[in-house]
């Protein structure tokens, strides 16, 4: 009988206790979430709060990246006295001082950028950069493998390192855990003369321990600090070394851009805070602008985000960008599951007349995530939104919006909740008509392979699938 009432107390206290303490910080839908299942399943609620409800980096890893903010505001980073002569509209720059207040880094003009769309494009162009280095690759990328695709990406970054190119590697460690040939990766690594550490390592018996579902999604290389990578597309070839992925023909279609110029170093500056999390050794001597700064007439700005930061970065300035847009935009991402501010500005922008399109992926790789998403489509549809499934069985995983003629963003955020709470993500604005045309003609090859979705087939589809989708969409503020 005791039991009982031991139980019905700590039951109660748990409920009480969880009222006041969770909504703190925290989004209401977020707060709400974990409340409804503290209180459906109260103990095990609690034990999976303990365990993923905190959406904060370790302290340390906190004032390690105010450190370089700091350093990149005060002058010690050639980056400081770098001032953009953009001189195009006034709220484009204001999303550059958006940027600059939040993440530190500067808008900076005379960058050169090719976009990649190929997967083995991509891949190639990043394997002949590492075999001209000539003193440091820095690669930062949320899943690594050793397989077919990568392999000889993976030999010139060790053929460097033995001639005597300093080569640090960087991956999530539990984005590459769960692929498969992770142990050959590894050992692949310690054979040679690489550096290399896992991102936000979850390795209780090293002492390293942390919410496992923080990570690190950033896909970033830079050769010599004279040219540079990043997009959506991870070091894994294209069907993630999945058999069922393969059996199926499923691929993953992927944007990757290669950047000259200052921008460069900025990316680089993302890459040594990294490094400096994971290995307490600092690269501010690396941080040096490129010999050759101006490349091309693109500005451009780099974007971090993530847990690291007190802010939501990267939407913030999507909600900016979309409310300022006037006549276009175009938004390509594989998950999305925005939050009310998100859905408000798009949806907003379409009643106001903006030409809105979304492209997704027919059928997502995710389950829940995939449902939840559909679960927007009705509002969106109902404001104006056009919406474009690009044709299974391949996975649409680039990320990547424009506005107007003015204004580019790529790079490795998804607009979803966990890009904006939980992901370090980083993006690159870019400025200009030509980047914004360059960008919408792989729009164009998205748009010819795709069905656009019409909103009465849309609200005539089963209400099984409609009830799944819902109940996807009570997770959407926990993935």
């Amino acid at each position: 009988m005791w039991v009982v009432v031991v139980l019905s107390i700590a039951d109660l206290v748990i409920r009480v206790l969880a009222i006041g303490i969770i909504p703190g910080n925290r989004r209401p839908t977020t707060a709400m979430a974990w409340l409804l299942g503290i209180f459906f399943i109260p103990f095990l609620g609690l034990v999976l709060f303990l365990l993923f409800g905190n959406f904060k980096l370790s302290s340390r890893r906190r004032q390690q990246q105010e450190v370089i903010n700091t350093r990149v505001r005060s002058g010690i980073s050639a980056l400081a006295d770098v001032v953009s002569e953009y001189e195009g509209p006034e709220w484009v720059t204001s999303a550059g001082e958006l940027n600059r207040r939040l993440g530190s880094l500067p808008m900076v003009d005379g960058n050169s950028v090719d976009l990649l769309p190929g997967y083995p494009d991509s891949i190639l162009a990043m394997t002949q950069a590492v075999r001209r280095a000539k003193t440091f690759v820095n690669a930062e990328f949320y899943i690594m493998s050793t397989d077919h695709i990568t392999d000889d990406l993976l030999t010139a970054l060790e053929e460097a390192a033995e001639r005597g190119v300093e080569v640090r590697v960087l991956f999530d460690h539990i984005g590459t855990l769960r692929v498969k040939g992770y142990r050959d990766l590894l050992k692949r690594l310690r054979a040679g003369k690489i550096q290399w550490k896992r991102m936000l390592p979850v390795l209780p018996i090293h002492g390293q321990w942390r919410r496992p579902d923080l990570r690190n999604h950033r896909k970033i290389m830079v050769v010599d600090g004279e040219l540079a990578f990043t997009g959506s597309q991870n070091l894994i070839e294209p069907s993630y070394n999945n058999p069922k992925h393969r059996k199926a023909g499923r691929e993953w279609v992927e944007l990757m851009a290669c950047l000259r110029g200052p921008i460069v170093t900025t990316l680089n500056v993302v890459f040594a805070t990294d490094w400096l999390s994971e290995t307490d050794e600092s690269l501010e001597h690396q941080l040096r602008l490129p010999d050759n700064p101006a490349p091309g007439n693109v500005t451009a700005q780099v974007v971090p985000s993530g847990p690291g930061f007190s802010t939501e970065n990267n939407l913030r300035l999507f909600n900016t960008l979309i409310y300022s847009a006037q006549h276009r935009i175009s938004i390509c991402s594989p998950y999305f599951v925005p939050d009310d501010s998100l859905l408000y500005a798009i949806t907003t922008a379409a009643q106001r007349g903006v030409d809105v399109e979304l492209f997704v992926s027919e059928k997502g790789d995710q389950f829940l995530v995939h449902h939840a998403q559909r679960s927007y489509y009705e509002a969106l549809l109902e404001a104006g939104v056009r919406i474009y499934l690009y044709k299974a069985p391949f996975v649409l995983h680039a990320k990547h919006f424009t506005i107007d003629d003015e204004v580019a963003v790529l790079g490795s955020s998804n607009m979803d909740m966990r890009s904006f709470s939980l992901n370090m993500e980083v993006s690159v604005m870019l400025l200009g008509a030509e980047t914004v045309n360059n960008m919408r003609a792989v729009e164009d090859t998205y748009r010819d392979i795709s069905n656009e979705l019409i909103l009465e087939d849309w609200v005539t589809r089963p209400l099984a699938a409609r009830y799944v989708d819902n109940v996807a969409r009570l997770t959407a503020t926990l993935q």
